[in-house]
């Protein structure tokens, strides 16, 4: 007995010791927030593992799942418009910063009420699967630099969607991309921002893969914004 529970004791250290070492590589990968960022979340709270942008409670909540390997705090800056606008944002932390970990995260801050879906590359993925399943008080669902697949069909949502894209992107695949519009609803308004990258969709500097910007990243986060809030002013 004594020998089996030292291999038991033994097989659990070493277990330990590969999930500790696991995180601290995924944590060493994970793309930080730039001081612009970081100075757009200061009036931030955090709320359920997400981080709130406080904008008026009478409209429908924003909730964004970002791209993985992304720190949240990435896309304060335009989620910092749209809460000054009156948009109510949570940008959901995930575990490892991969939302394929908990696809359906933000029910903790849904809580059953409207709520417009978003998300960034593997962030807007996992945000339509979520849509797919709780279309009732879906009121729209926006991707960046991202697009469904077969466990998010969005086929037949009747609320507003969004896909916006950038011409200098290295990291989407555009094959799967243009497979995807399939998985879209027919009027769904598709806009590129030229001269824009996978990387300004938020504000974390270069990503591996991704080609050089012909804008600058304040630039690219200005065009978001307002993309963002003429497309959320015509949801009802």
């Amino acid at each position: 007995m004594k020998k089996i529970f030292k291999w038991i004791i033994g097989i659990l250290i070493i277990l330990i010791i590969i999930i500790g070492a696991t995180f601290a590589v995924v944590k060493h990968m994970e793309y930080q927030p730039t001081s612009a960022a970081l100075k757009a979340s200061e009036t931030t709270t955090s709320v359920s593992n997400t981080i709130k942008f406080q904008g008026d409670d009478t409209k429908p909540v924003v909730i964004f799942y970002p791209g993985a390997l992304v720190d949240p705090l990435s896309y304060s800056i335009w989620a910092n418009k749209l809460a000054r606008a009156g948009y109510t944002v949570y940008i959901v932390r995930f575990p490892l910063d991969l939302a394929v970990i908990n696809a359906n995260a933000a029910k903790e801050v849904q809580n059953g009420g409207p709520y417009i879906i978003c998300g960034h590359s593997l962030g807007g993925t996992m945000a339509a699967r979520y849509a797919h399943k709780n279309t009732k008080e879906l009121k729209g669902v926006f991707l960046l630099g991202s697009y469904p697949e077969k466990k998010g069909n969005l086929r037949n949502v009747k609320e507003p969607v969004i896909s916006i894209t950038a011409s200098r992107d290295g990291v989407l695949n555009q094959k799967a991309y243009k497979k995807s519009k399939k998985y879209l609803p027919k009027n769904t308004d598709f806009v590129t921002i030229n001269g824009g990258n996978h990387a300004g969709f938020g504000s974390y500097g270069k990503q591996s893969g991704d080609n050089s910007a012909k804008i600058s990243n304040s630039d690219q986060q200005k065009i978001v914004a307002d993309l963002l809030l003429r497309w959320l002013d015509k949801i009802k």
